[in-house]
């Protein structure tokens, strides 16, 4: 049985959050948000969706902490490719720190397959009107409770180019059409993947015809210098990624933090429309 808390702003049901659920060992089990709409009403996010049933609405994940998959599906291993491996890690919600109709703190344990804990996470999310939207501000902080250096990897750096995920992500609905990909200074998914920006957002239209906009954006310094993972032509998706092309190490007690800003949106909105919605946020 899952358990889960609602966010709300201006009165409307935006976003449920599943602090847990039952899911299989092979998706990582892990805290999400899911379904997460516009003011409209429109979902602009999907979980589980048929080409990658480990894609959780909007999360944390890592597909390599110490050689421990948090991210869930394949494994991708150097010289052989993705590989089904038996080293799924779950992420636990342990307490939560503060709760409102609007915002919560919570702290989570992210243990591996033989119930050792090798990060502690307090994670911070917080739902807030954004002129005629919202914006959903989710922090994370990571502390490496192993005992020893914790190498925090991804795909890409095990031999996989491009496949830098890893950290907070968000799937879209795969039912979507007409999707397009921009930051300020650039846009189509071949030249925003990978791109250094303030902002990257993402247009859309469901399949009851209304269109949708994500913008997402570093919420401080250090996340602002992380690469967006950006997927259209496969599946809609983005991602601020921590180990882009070289894996992140954090020594014993040492913590890495990320915020990350997600406008949510009705309609299409225009690269000239996003900075002035993200502005105060």
């Amino acid at each position: 049985m899952s358990e889960s808390v609602e966010l709300t702003v201006v009165g409307r049901r935006v976003a449920r959050y599943v602090t847990r659920a039952a899911l299989a060992e092979g998706l990582s089990p892990r805290p999400y948000l899911h379904p997460v709409r516009t003011l409209g009403g429109v979902e602009v996010t999907e979980v589980m969706p048929a080409d990658h049933p480990h894609h959780l609405g909007a999360c944390v994940a890592i597909a390599d902490v110490g050689g421990r998959n948090f991210w869930g599906g394949r494994s991708y291993v150097r010289g052989r490719g993705p590989v089904w491996r038996d080293d799924h890690g779950l992420q636990r919600h342990l307490s939560w720190t503060r709760r409102a109709t609007d915002a919560f703190g919570e702290s989570l344990a992210w243990i591996d397959r033989h119930g050792a804990v090798v990060l502690r996470e307090q994670r911070d999310v917080a739902a807030r009107p954004a002129g005629d939207h919202w914006a959903l501000d989710l922090t994370f902080r990571l502390t490496n409770v192993s005992g020893g250096p914790l190498r925090i990897g991804s795909s890409a750096t095990n031999g996989r180019p491009g496949a830098g995920y890893g950290g907070f992500f968000w799937r879209a609905p795969g039912t979507a059409t007409g999707l397009r990909v921009f930051t300020p200074d650039a846009e189509g998914e071949e030249k925003v993947h990978g791109a250094v920006a303030r902002w990257l957002a993402m247009t859309g239209t469901a399949a009851d015809g209304r269109p949708w906009t994500l913008a997402f954006a570093g919420g401080d310094d250090v996340t602002r210098r992380d690469p967006w993972f950006v997927r259209a032509a496969e599946y809609p998706g983005v991602g601020s990624a921590l180990a882009w092309e070289e894996p992140l190490t954090l020594d014993d007690g040492a913590t890495a933090e990320r915020r990350v800003v997600t406008l949510v949106a009705d309609g299409t909105l225009a690269a000239g429309d996003v900075d002035p919605l993200l502005e105060d946020l």
